[in-house]
C-alpha cells in the first residue's frame, strides 16, 4: 500500500450517516495540498491532547476550515460549532470526497 496512505478508524457517531462507528477508511498524508469544501480532514483535536477527529470541510479561510460530523443531531458531534476552526498544522490526512 501507498506510504501516502494512513487507514483511519471512525470512531463515535459524528460522522454517520456515511460512516458508522468501527469503519476504516483510507485517508492520503496531509502536506498543503488543496483541500476542498466537502472533503474529509484529520486532525488533532484543539482542546483534547491525543484526541484525533474526522469531520467534513464546511468552509476554508486564511486562519483554517471550519469542519462538521455528517450527523445531522447537533449534540451527536464536537466539530467548529464547538471549538472554531481548525488550523491548517493540526491537519495530518484528508479524503477528497
Amino acid at each position: 500500500m501507498d506510504s501516502r496512505i494512513l487507514k483511519v478508524k471512525i470512531k463515535g457517531d459524528s460522522m454517520w450517516p456515511t460512516f458508522n462507528d468501527g469503519d476504516v477508511i483510507a485517508c492520503e498524508q496531509y502536506d498543503e495540498q488543496s483541500v476542498s469544501v466537502g472533503d474529509l480532514v484529520v486532525f488533532t483535536h484543539p482542546f483534547k491532547n491525543g484526541i484525533t477527529c474526522v469531520k467534513r470541510v464546511k468552509s476554508l479561510s486564511e486562519k483554517g476550515y471550519f469542519v462538521e460530523g455528517d450527523n445531522p443531531d447537533p449534540l451527536a458531534s464536537e466539530d467548529s460549532h464547538n471549538f472554531g476552526l481548525v488550523s491548517k498544522e493540526a491537519v495530518f490526512a484528508y479524503k477528497k470526497e
